[in-house]
């Protein structure tokens, strides 16, 4: 096995285990109501929408908010949530992948970008919603896609260093020609 190929499996691993995450952030309420980013008088919201509601995405507030803006915004910023999934797919289609080759990172930090993108949103949108919304508290989904960001992102560093991008390993390899 070669040094490229054996410097990329932690890679593949950290990718496999962020798909892994990102997948159980999107199949949240109202699919699976135990993973929610925010809890409201027993209402878990989700990616594709919340407790009692169909799968869809971008959804309204089903709540009395004091502010029809605030609504506006929410669902507007719901339809952003679907990179969750993406982001899953991006992390999966990584493990299928030639470890140590250029796609590799490519798609790896595609997925990275999905995660950061999507877990911004949700932070700041559930958390927005908290503070407007008596009784609100945020779910777990929020601590899930930020640990599936954080490995995501290892899985993007480590799929460039195993390309031998860097400056000694890549001297290292070729040093033979």
């Amino acid at each position: 096995m070669s040094p490229t190929v054996t410097r990329a499996v932690p890679a593949i691993v950290f990718c496999f285990i962020a798909a892994i995450l990102l997948l159980i952030v999107s199949v949240s309420a109202p699919k699976w109501d135990a993973i929610s980013f925010l809890n409201v008088d027993g209402i878990s919201f989700g990616v594709f929408g919340y407790t009692g509601s169909r799968v869809h995405v971008g959804y309204d507030l089903p709540i009395e908010v004091p502010d029809s803006n605030i609504a506006n915004t929410f669902h507007n910023l719901t339809y952003i949530l679907v990179l969750y999934p993406i982001a899953a797919g991006l992390s999966g289609f990584t493990i299928l992948c030639p470890p140590g080759k250029v796609v590799t990172s490519v798609i790896a930090g595609l997925a990275s970008a999905c995660t950061i993108v999507a877990w911004a949103v949700s932070m700041t949108l559930f958390s927005n919603a908290k503070h407007r919304i008596e009784g609100a508290s945020l779910g777990n989904g929020n601590w899930i896609g930020l640990s599936a960001l954080i490995v995501s992102l290892w899985g993007f560093f480590l799929a460039v260093w195993g390309t031998g991008a860097f400056g000694r390993c890549r001297r290292e390899e070729t040093k033979g020609w």
